[in-house]
């Protein structure tokens, strides 16, 4: 089930290259600062505790955004995929979510709620279409055969939960989480410099932009890039890790 990215290191060291080069042409910190320059920039800001605080502070909300979201979608879908009323009802909303631009929820949310917890909702509304069509398509995708069977012999529910929908849906719950992931981080983040949180890596974007400081904008943005790259390799190995252990429970291992 998982997928393997086609990243080179001799692909990344070309284009660091070539941004090298870029800013040794253009020899202008404001316009485009050096790779070796954003690094020592970044090992500075890594000697304060703001900068821990910073990165904590957005770690937290976006992911606090996206396993509410999960959980929400997985449960949302479960109760569509048995009530075609409630599935109906639910159309309209996650169509809006997917379709809405994300400034827009973002302008709208900042006239209702504080920005603290801003990057939370957008990171949530963000994931949760995308949780709840992919698990509805799964749960509507389970083998008939299998849960006539189940029910021919009485099979309880619960076990017909655990050994044949959940098997069978966590490959389409591995694509919506791998899909979702890095669209609740830019969202996230996005939010976060839109509604400038105190103490947020937003902030600290905005403030960047603000004074032209381009070596903080580039270090902070290394920072978002590789929490994100971070947080998507754990999820997606806690994820990969449940659906193989489903897969074991229906082979009878």
């Amino acid at each position: 089930m998982r997928e393997r990215h086609e990243i080179r290191l001799w692909a990344v060291l070309f284009w660091i290259a070539v941004w090298q080069l870029a800013s040794m042409r253009l020899d202008s910190d404001i316009l485009l600062v050096s790779p070796f320059r954003v690094l020592c920039r970044l090992g500075e800001l890594a000697l304060t505790a703001a900068f821990w605080r910073a990165a904590c502070f957005t770690l937290s909300r976006i992911a606090s955004g996206f396993f509410l979201a999960a959980a929400s979608g997985v449960l949302l879908a479960a109760v569509a995929s048995r009530y075609s009323r409630i599935r109906e009802l639910l159309g309209p909303v996650m169509l809006a979510a997917r379709s809405v631009p994300v400034a827009s929820f973002i302008i709208l949310a900042l006239i209702w709620f504080s920005s603290e917890n801003l990057s939370v909702l957008i990171s949530f509304l963000m994931v949760l279409p995308v949780i709840y069509v992919n698990v509805l398509g799964g749960i509507r995708c389970v083998d008939r055969q299998l849960l006539e069977m189940a029910q021919v012999f009485r099979v309880p529910k619960i076990r017909v939960v655990r050994y044949i929908y959940v098997p069978q849906v966590m490959p389409y719950f591995y694509t919506a989480c791998s899909v979702s992931l890095g669209m609740c981080w830019k969202a996230g983040v996005a939010a976060e410099v839109i509604g400038m949180p105190k103490g947020s890596v937003g902030e600290r974007l905005q403030q960047a932009k603000v004074y032209l400081d381009t070596p903080d904008l580039f270090a902070w943005t290394l920072v978002i890039v590789t929490a994100s790259l971070f947080f998507e390799k754990i999820v997606l190995l806690l994820v990969d890790k449940i659906a193989r252990a489903c897969s074991a429970m229906r082979a009878g291992r």
